[in-house]
């Protein structure tokens, strides 16, 4: 029997979906309403599929991905999402996840998509699957990918954060640093990335990924 983890803030939909999971046959072995939480779940319960949400309270859905290929890499990660947007999903991609299904689709297609990756397969929503592959591809080219790579992962949490709008103090406190290491690691990130705004750094953290706002 899969195992399954579900990560979503929504208690609502948590609800509804544990049913019908079990319904379904799969093992729901435990949930999360935030990244941290999933992260540590995922290591004390060995989930095979974390069904995880993008947008969390505390982590976004990408950087949970990318953590988990380090504390828990036997597990695979499989994106639920009300955003259809190609850069949110080639954001998850690119950070691990085998797969990616639109919350607007039917439960079927929930159905289908983690017994795909439990079976080591990948799966998109085929509302999504032509738009996306193309963009996935764009996206892991070598000049779009070594500059990602540039950013250390203290400076991708500045740069999510900056665009997901919030401001230096909001950012300091989110990160438990101060003000000053803040402004340190924006200059670091604007040099690194040659963009010496905050607009176009918002924009370049949509169209990598690191952010689902826009």
């Amino acid at each position: 029997m899969t195992r399954v983890l579900l990560v979503d803030d929504h208690l609502l939909l948590r609800d509804s979906l544990r049913p019908l999971l079990k319904a379904a046959g799969f093992d729901v072995v435990g949930e999360a309403a935030d990244g941290q939480t999933a992260l540590r779940l995922a290591v004390e319960v060995a989930p095979d599929v974390v069904v995880l949400d993008i947008t969390l309270p505390d982590l976004s859905g990408i950087d949970v991905t990318r953590q988990l290929a380090t504390v828990a890499p036997n597990v695979r990660v499989l994106a639920l999402s009300m955003h259809f947007e190609p850069h949110c999903v080639t954001g998850m991609l690119a950070a691990g996840a085998a797969g990616y299904v639109v919350k607007d689709e039917g439960f079927d297609d929930l159905v289908r998509a983690i017994k795909s990756v439990a079976r080591g397969q990948r799966y998109l929503s085929a509302s999504i699957a032509d738009v996306v592959v193309g963009e996935y591809l764009q996206l892991r080219s070598p000049g779009r990918a070594a500059a990602v790579a540039k950013l250390t992962p203290r400076e991708r949490d500045v740069l999510r954060l900056l665009a997901d709008g919030k401001c230096t103090k909001e950012i300091a406190a989110a990160l438990q640093v101060s003000v000053k290491t803040v402004e340190s690691f924006r200059r670091l990130v604007m040099d690194k990335l040659n963009i010496h705004s905050i607009a176009g750094l918002t924009k370049y953290a949509i169209r990598v990924g690191l952010s689902s706002v826009g």
